[in-house]
């Protein structure tokens, strides 16, 4: 295990780290103490290691991240796991404005809430929150799947492509093109082994599915209003 202390090292050299082991997987296990809020931690890392972030982390952390698994052990800030094409990213607590945005791959788990624009422009990723998301979540979601064990806010699901969304509580408003759809037995069993990938012991069978209505893909003069 390799442990990096953020109080005497610079986030410069513990992102060069990460990557200079890409040629010795020696180190498959490592852990970050003091991280006190940096930004752009554990960005970019490109190889099947563990990361553990002992303490909250600050803008984009794991963000772009490939293969790896990061667990943060306390909040993040803006864009956390933004652009992640693959791997899995885990916050014990909640996370800031636009949690998951533009990803492509890959499972990211927070435990607690998450704020505005949540899965923005997501683009395959699976992003499962335990608590509620904030308004404009999954705004031009085009694919993946987001679930949502508490409240949504205002806006869901605006101008939404392919993006599933299993919601638990209540949806304060659905966004332009988004509506609620029938929760078949396929459904159930896709929600059921997200939520137990996430490790949330929650009933499928309790959650209601939105997704789009299709009227947005292509410009018409008759839903005009609706842009």
């Amino acid at each position: 295990m390799k442990t990096i202390d953020l109080s005497n090292a610079t986030v410069r050299e513990l992102n060069q780290a990460l990557h200079d082991q890409a040629s010795d997987l020696q180190d498959r296990e490592w852990v970050v103490t003091h991280p006190n809020g940096a930004h752009n931690l554990a960005v970019g890392v490109n190889q099947e290691v563990s990361i553990d972030i002992e303490g909250h982390a600050g803008y984009y952390c794991a963000g772009m991240n490939q293969k790896a698994s990061v667990t943060v052990h306390g909040n993040v800030g803006v864009g956390c796991a933004e652009n992640m094409m693959s791997g899995y990213v885990r916050v014990k607590g909640s996370a800031s404005q636009a949690a998951g945005a533009t990803a492509h791959g890959g499972l990211l788990v927070i435990e607690g809430d998450a704020g505005a624009r949540c899965g923005i422009s997501m683009k395959g990723v699976d992003i499962v929150v335990g608590g509620s998301i904030g308004h404009m979540s999954c705004f031009m979601g085009q694919a993946g799947r987001l679930v949502v064990c508490g409240d949504a806010g205002d806006a869901l699901g605006d101008s939404l492509y392919e993006t599933r969304i299993y919601v638990k509580g209540s949806v304060e408003s659905l966004g332009s093109d988004c509506i609620a759809k029938e929760m078949r037995a396929e459904h159930l069993e896709e929600l059921k082994e997200l939520l137990d990938r996430a490790g949330f012991d929650e009933d499928p069978a309790s959650f209601k599915r939105y997704g789009s209505a299709r009227q947005l893909y292509n410009f018409k003069v008759d839903n005009a209003s609706a842009y």
